[in-house]
């Protein structure tokens, strides 16, 4: 982790980046980038701006991450929720999540696993099926597909087994939670 580059936890949208760049602006913190999960400073800051930092971001909901375990489980998360949404390249979509996160983190997946779960008493694959459901969530919800149509999308071997991991999580059915709506859905800090 290097000085100018500071990491945050529970971003987890574009809505954050915006929320974020404001907060700096506000602060007068120049910075060169804002990227889901990170923040890329121009030079050092304060101890007193950091504690500003610190301060305003907890109010918004974001907190920053300042221990190496914590960075890489968060760089694990943010993966697996692009991978869960495909907001991936069309050549990482093909990758299995296991090789594709020891790929980007140079790390065994195995050890990845083992201290993913350690912190945070579930399995990585129990992330991404659960970010996975949010995604189909979100599709029901707000577009106009068929369940055949968000399988589709979505990567599902077929509507049968979307419906049974979507019942799984969430205790309904595709169908069924179509009818009752969005105060269904998690945030996506949430999952």
């Amino acid at each position: 982790m290097t000085p100018n580059t500071l990491f945050i936890k529970n971003m987890v949208c574009h809505r954050c980046i915006l929320a974020i760049e404001d907060i700096l602006r506000k602060l007068n913190i120049p910075f060169q980038q804002i990227i889901i999960g990170e923040i890329r400073l121009m030079g050092m800051m304060t101890q007193a701006q950091l504690e500003l930092l610190k301060n305003n971001l907890h109010a918004v909901g974001l907190e920053l991450i300042d221990n190496k375990t914590h960075v890489l489980i968060e760089k694990i998360k943010q993966l697996a929720l692009k991978k869960a949404r495909n907001e991936v390249s069309a050549k990482e979509q093909k990758v299995k999540l296991s090789a594709l996160l020891s790929d980007q983190l140079n790390h065994e997946y195995t050890y990845l696993s083992s201290l993913f779960s350690s912190i945070e008493g579930r399995t990585i694959e129990n992330y991404f099926i659960e970010q996975r459901v949010e995604k189909v969530k979100e599709l029901l919800v707000y577009k106009e597909m068929t369940l055949s149509e968000i399988a589709f999308e979505m990567e599902y071997s077929s509507v049968s087994h979307l419906s049974n991991q979507f019942k799984k999580i969430t205790g309904l059915t595709p169908s069924h939670f179509k009818k009752v709506g969005s105060h269904r859905r998690k945030l996506l800090d949430h999952v």
